[in-house]
């Protein structure tokens, strides 16, 4: 039997999210204001928009960004600089993404020591989640690159291995990598499902299938419909 999911109880699993290149300042502000009235754990902007973040107050709120984003092609020192600067700037977790094009030609080797290079940039000061776009690897790879990639991620010292940019043609999350994800990890690492989740049915089958976060654009939708 499905879970029984709160609107309270998955608010407090979601990153309410604004990274469209287009947001202004007025807009962080704005997502900060709902994310407290909904009562979620976080918010996920872009690097620049950390500093207007961190201006408002709103405690137990977390402040999420991302580095590396959307494509992961950046090198591996911009992307661990990118990084330590978020985190200067207030930034509690750090979203990076993996260079999927390396993942396919199965260098996980390269893929571990990007994802390290940036764990070590930032220590434990932040929770660090590995963005490996599950929907491109299924869809261009196979079920194993997946796999593998989350294990390079959870080797080289990530908290969380996360579906999707939002941003990739292949797509967002799917039950299907959730599930994968999932079993690769197990309890040593978070999972969140990012990207295309607009419904509470979105919602709840990717917790289900075992996401331990959600990352959400609109997340009072969804919030509405359980």
């Amino acid at each position: 039997m499905a879970t029984r999911w709160t609107p309270e109880r998955v608010a407090s699993l979601v990153d309410h999210t604004l990274l469209k290149p287009e947001a202004t300042e007025a807009d962080v502000i704005a997502l900060l204001a709902e994310g407290a009235e909904l009562g979620v754990y976080a918010v996920c902007v872009s690097p620049t928009m950390i500093a207007t973040a961190k201006s408002v107050a709103v405690p137990d709120l977390h402040i999420a960004s991302v580095v590396g984003f959307p494509s992961g092609k950046h090198l591996s020192a911009v992307k661990a600089g990118e990084a330590a600067r978020a985190v200067q700037a207030g930034a509690d977790e750090i979203d990076m993404v993996i260079d999927v094009g390396t993942a396919l030609s199965g260098r996980m080797d390269l893929v571990r020591a990007d994802v390290a290079e940036v764990r070590r940039a930032i220590d434990t000061a932040a929770v660090l989640k590995v963005i490996v776009e599950s929907a491109a690897l299924l869809s261009l790879g196979d079920e194993q690159t997946l796999i593998d990639a989350c294990t390079a991620a959870q080797d080289a010292g990530a908290d969380f291995v996360k579906t999707s940019t939002g941003f990739h043609p292949a797509g967002g999350a799917s039950v299907r990598a959730v599930e994968l994800m999932a079993a690769t990890v197990g309890d040593r690492l978070g999972v969140k499902a990012s990207g295309g989740i607009r419904s509470a049915a979105d919602a709840t089958a990717m917790l289900d299938a075992g996401a331990t976060r959600l990352g959400l654009s609109g997340t009072r939708a969804v919030l509405a419909g359980l």
